[in-house]
């Protein structure tokens, strides 16, 4: 038997720490360069002179590095099979360079699929907070998973 999550290893109410990482000065100019060109995101001095008051990560950055701790610390481990989209996005706060973000997820519901019967779905809220306990991003989402009895 596998030790990947299967759908019926989740239910309601869980929590799962997925971990931290801290956010360089060089990775939301890197980042932003490639992704998300706005003087905000790519100069201090446009930064400072923005409503976010300094250089800030881009939203899709913080959504990004998110993504990385849930693929790395939960979806890795699972027989996860994608996931049909994104119910809720929100950026919360700016991130700066130097800020830590340690991200969990809570499983908000679970079901099982009627039509794809090897298949769960398992609705996830993801949160990151900064090293103050800040909330800085929210996102809701479906993910399919493998039943254990269709995989065995």
């Amino acid at each position: 038997m596998s030790d990947l999550l299967h759908f019926e290893d989740f239910s309601q109410g869980q929590n799962f720490d997925l971990g931290s990482l801290e956010v360089s000065r060089e990775e939301i100019i890197e980042f932003a360069s490639e992704f998300d060109p706005q003087p905000f995101h790519m100069d201090e001095e446009a930064g400072k002179a923005s409503m976010l008051g300094g250089l800030a990560a881009s939203g899709w950055h913080t959504a990004s590095m998110a993504m990385r701790l849930l693929a790395e610390n939960l979806l890795n481990k699972s027989t996860s099979r994608g996931s049909p989209g994104i119910t809720k996005l929100k950026w919360m706060r700016p991130v700066f360079p130097g800020d830590t973000l340690r991200v969990s997820a809570e499983i908000l519901k679970t079901r099982t699929l009627h039509t794809r019967p090897d298949l769960g779905l398992v609705s996830v809220r993801l949160s990151a907070v900064n090293q103050s306990q800040e909330q800085v991003l929210v996102w809701e989402n479906p993910i399919m998973f493998a039943r254990r009895e269709a995989s065995s």
